[in-house]
């Protein structure tokens, strides 16, 4: 299996891509701790992993608190003696509005809760992975020329990930941690159901593509547990594109 034996840590489990890493995680035999803000999704999630022979640990974690970051990472590594993968995977909370129309703090709110979030998750991570010479920091997003109107501060939150990629990428490579983003051109999976106008949406996605089909979940998870792994130990430093070709490198 790609990951077995490995401790890998993922921050937003509870939400559709959390959780289709997770599940993918465990099925390539990661122990896998799952965080989050809502216990029940973190403890069904559990449950399911578990019945399929998988090895998950629910924790509810404020992504955004740096002492619980902090704590929990150190509690991880205390138990299991490491961390080999970090993945945050969390929402940003952005609200979508043409730029001048949104206001200030709505703007500014996905910016700054990807930066701190993302910048604590991984500073949590990097100082166990520093110890032994290894690890793996994965984000969800990624930058990229295109964008659409009405987006508010959410292509630029991911824009600023990509920024903050590469500089971990440059300060941690040296101790032998790897940091990689995903990105796709969205995943109809996880629109909720009943929601309204998704077949336009998801239509809309797909006629985007260049293969005429968008990423499902499972891809998302497969993908994520290869870059993960030691086959994908010359990636750093970059992100992997898997929007079949929605977004045009």
């Amino acid at each position: 299996m790609l990951l077995e034996n490995k401790v890998a840590v993922l921050y937003g489990a509870g939400g559709p891509i959390g959780g289709a890493v997770a599940r993918a995680f465990a099925r390539e035999g990661a122990r896998v701790h799952l965080a989050g803000r809502t216990a029940k999704k973190l403890d069904e999630l559990a449950y399911e992993i578990r019945a399929e022979n998988g090895v998950a640990e629910p924790a509810v974690v404020d992504a955004l608190d740096e002492r619980a970051v902090d704590t929990y990472a150190d509690g991880v590594a205390a138990r299991e003696g490491r961390i080999d993968i970090s993945f945050n995977v969390i929402g940003y909370g952005d609200v979508q509005q043409p730029l001048t129309e949104i206001t200030v703090s709505d703007f500014l709110q996905p910016i700054t809760n990807a930066m701190r979030s993302q910048f604590l998750t991984t500073r949590a991570a990097a100082r166990h992975m520093t110890r032994r010479g290894s690890g793996v920091i994965l984000a969800f997003g990624g930058g990229g020329p295109q964008t659409l109107p009405g987006l508010g501060g959410f292509k630029i939150a991911l824009d600023a990930l990509e920024g903050l990629r590469r500089q971990w990428a440059v300060e941690l490579g040296p101790h032998g941690i790897r940091v990689v983003t995903l990105k796709t051109g969205g995943v109809p999976e996880t629109l909720p159901a009943g929601f309204d106008g998704a077949e336009e949406i998801v239509a809309s996605i797909e006629r985007e593509t260049l293969l005429g089909r968008a990423a499902t979940l499972r891809d998302v998870g497969d993908v994520a547990a290869f870059v993960a792994s030691d086959k994908a130990r010359t990636l750093t430093s970059t992100d992997v594109n898997i929007s079949c070709g929605a977004m045009v490198d």
